[in-house]
């Protein structure tokens, strides 16, 4: 192919732009990198980032919609979970499934799941 994908940035909708970045800068460490008056924002942490916009007026979603979740692979599980286990609403806690992975599943302001995995060292 004569093109290279460099990047994938989710661009996410929120009816609460102040609480989204109040949610992705204070609970999960990001930064605030741009930022248009309340209809879009864009927020970073390591080598992650992810947009957010006001939903336009000619969409019909009462509420931001999202059919999968965002997952992250942090270097160290355990210390995300304990930074934010009480901040956030959980949707499971910290666990060690079978697949070789230990993980944990929480929802952002807007009710979107976002999950942080780190694999798992086997014998």
């Amino acid at each position: 192919m004569p093109f290279q994908l460099t990047a994938l940035i989710p661009m996410l909708e929120t009816h609460d732009m102040e609480g989204t970045i109040a949610f992705y800068t204070e609970v999960l460490g990001f930064s605030c990198t741009g930022y248009e008056e309340g209809t879009w924002a864009s927020l970073e942490r390591d080598q992650v980032a992810v947009m957010f916009a006001r939903p336009k007026e000619d969409r019909d979603n009462p509420e931001p919609v999202l059919s999968g979740s965002l997952y992250f692979y942090p270097d160290q599980v355990e210390d995300i979970w304990e930074s934010v286990k009480d901040k956030a609403e959980i949707c499971y806690p910290l666990e060690e499934f079978d697949y070789g992975v230990r993980e944990f599943g929480i929802y952002d302001n807007n009710g979107y799941l976002l999950q942080f995995g780190q694999a798992v060292e086997r014998e």
